[in-house]
């Protein structure tokens, strides 16, 4: 009688190893695995077990993730239908997350999967029992691993210790210590020293250019370098908000001294963080009252963001979005569609909005106010607008109190595709206004009166809350006369109809901020008949 000969079946092996540490060796974890792997399929070769010569070996990544280059082929392969049993190790070497659903898709193409340390069957309900209790104790020893770990970090920052990460500008890694480069640290200091003295980030990005400044260059684990480029308005932000250059170690919102030297004085650091508030404040009161309602929240298909701009010809001005990425000469990191009519988005995204909102059953604000509450992104693709909407209620509490990555985890964004062409710039333009008899308030001129506006607010506010008591001490704070800040504080009880006639740009174009604030009426029927409302 002829014996049975058993079908063959490909096996494939997986290893894997959480760090990289002894991976250099001769002879490490993975080969150690994937030779007691091999010494068990040939254990059942009369079975009819036979090893695939491809080699699936991830070293030094996490098994919380499938994002491996080794387990990607694999599944890849198990996908052709050239593998028909995997075997590892133990079962977390495959992963420690119960939610990967590996079994799954092994079953559905008829593939087996093999433990050698631990006996299971996965084609019975007793076997995926018992996998499941395995893949619970793994994922159970991942999240005790990771709250060691941050536990460890937590005690070393409240140390001020150095715990790795990208190396800042000015120092250098030395036997797991950080020393002062002087040629860095002098250029560290001449970035805080010219931002004082240029008082912009703009300006700063163009002067750090011309004179041939780049980022810290540091090496990877690859052996590649990053860094060594232009400065980036992220990256210089970043810089000029580090506290780590006055000695100090920054974790979760908790500051603590440093051991490394300081490359700062304290009082040349808090003087650039004083400019940068002062700067955003007036930034916040420009983007209020720009025309260009969805500033800041405009990006391109490849994540550029897009800025608003404008051009005028035979009276007649065009609004426009721009990508950052034409605006600074980067042309071959543009999206498709690096410009867009600004008034025909605007309308677009708006009445939207309102649809949404009005199904929902909320009501309508005006569209500034409507794309400051509701609108968090808009990406510009060649077919549509994608709109993504701020959470409300529960999920935007929630985003407070740990963030948007949790956020994004428990509640995904809502977004909304609307259809778009882009249009020739040819034949349909952002016109803004035509030309007719009564001139447009100038941009400059309109900034200037919403800033004294809103310093004059201020000024009122911490005198009547009791934070300063008199207008002999704002004026010792801001740097002007007593005369000039009493000038200007009648402006803090503007009627609200001027000053949304200068938000739209719809005021007197002659309208300065003297001339407005100068012998200004309490009644505000009488300022704005004075005004020409």
């Amino acid at each position: 009688m002829n014996p049975i000969v058993p079908k063959p079946q490909r096996c494939a092996i997986y290893t894997r190893k959480s760090t990289e540490h002894n991976l250099d060796l001769e002879f490490n974890s993975l080969d150690a695995q994937r030779e007691a792997c091999e010494a068990y399929i040939k254990s059942q070769a009369h079975e009819g077990w036979r090893l695939v010569p491809d080699r699936y070996d991830d070293g030094g990544l996490s098994g919380a993730s499938l994002d491996r280059a080794a387990l990607q082929k694999l599944l890849a392969d198990v996908g052709a239908g050239r593998i028909t049993i995997v075997v590892v190790y133990k079962v977390d070497r495959l992963t420690r997350s119960l939610a990967a659903k590996l079994v799954e898709l092994f079953d559905q193409h008829g593939v087996s999967f093999v433990s050698i340390t631990q006996s299971f069957n996965t084609t019975s309900s007793m076997g995926r029992l018992t996998l499941n209790v395995l893949l619970s104790f793994a994922q159970f020893e991942r999240e005790v691993i990771g709250e060691r770990v941050r536990d460890k970090i937590a005690a070393s920052k409240r140390k001020g210790l150095w715990v790795g990460g990208p190396v800042p500008l000015g120092y250098r890694c030395i036997d797991k210590k950080l020393v002062v480069v002087p040629e860095e640290a002098e250029v560290v200091r001449t970035i805080f020293t010219r931002y004082l003295e240029l008082g912009s980030m703009g300006a700063l990005l163009t002067e750090l250019d011309r004179q041939g400044m780049r980022t810290k260059v540091n090496g990877r684990r690859d052996g590649g370098r990053s860094g060594g480029i232009c400065f980036g308005v992220g990256s210089l932000a970043h810089l000029l908000k580090n506290r780590f250059y006055i000695g100090e170690v920054v974790y979760r919102g908790e500051v603590h001294r440093g051991e490394h030297e300081p490359i700062l004085g304290r009082d040349l650091f808090e003087a650039v963080q004083a400019k940068r508030a002062a700067n955003a404040v007036a930034r916040h009161v420009r983007l209020r009252g720009a025309a260009a309602i969805l500033t800041g929240r405009l990006f391109d298909d490849r994540g550029n963001r897009m800025s608003p701009t404008h051009a005028n010809k035979l009276g007649v001005r065009y609004r426009y979005y721009v990508s950052q990425a034409i605006l600074q000469n980067r042309k071959v990191e543009a999206g498709s569609i690096a410009r867009v009519p600004a008034p025909e988005i605007e309308t677009l995204v708006c009445e939207e909005i309102r649809r949404h909102l009005a199904a929902m059953g909320d009501g309508e604000p005006a569209d500034c106010d409507l794309i400051e509450r509701h609108v968090a992104r808009v990406i510009v693709k060649p077919q549509a607008l994608e709109v993504c909407l701020v959470p409300t209620g529960e999920a935007s509490a929630q985003a407070e109190d740990h963030g948007l990555d949790y956020l994004a985890s428990c509640h995904p964004p809502t977004t909304i595709t609307l259809p778009w062409t882009a249009p020739s710039f040819a034949a349909v333009k952002g016109i803004v206004h035509a030309p007719c008899a009564k001139p447009a308030m100038k941009p400059e001129s309109r900034d200037a009166l919403l800033i004294a506006i809103a310093k004059a607010r201020g000024w009122i506010d911490d005198i009547s809350l009791g934070r300063i008591g008199s207008f002999a001490e704002i004026a010792k704070r801001e740097g002007q006369g007593e005369r000039h800040i009493r000038l200007l504080a009648p402006l803090a009880f503007l009627s609200p109809r001027i000053i949304a006639a200068i938000v739209d740009g719809t005021a007197p174009a002659d309208l300065t901020v003297t001339g407005l604030a100068k012998a200004l009426p309490y009644s505000w029927i009488e300022q704005e008949q004075r005004v020409g409302l």
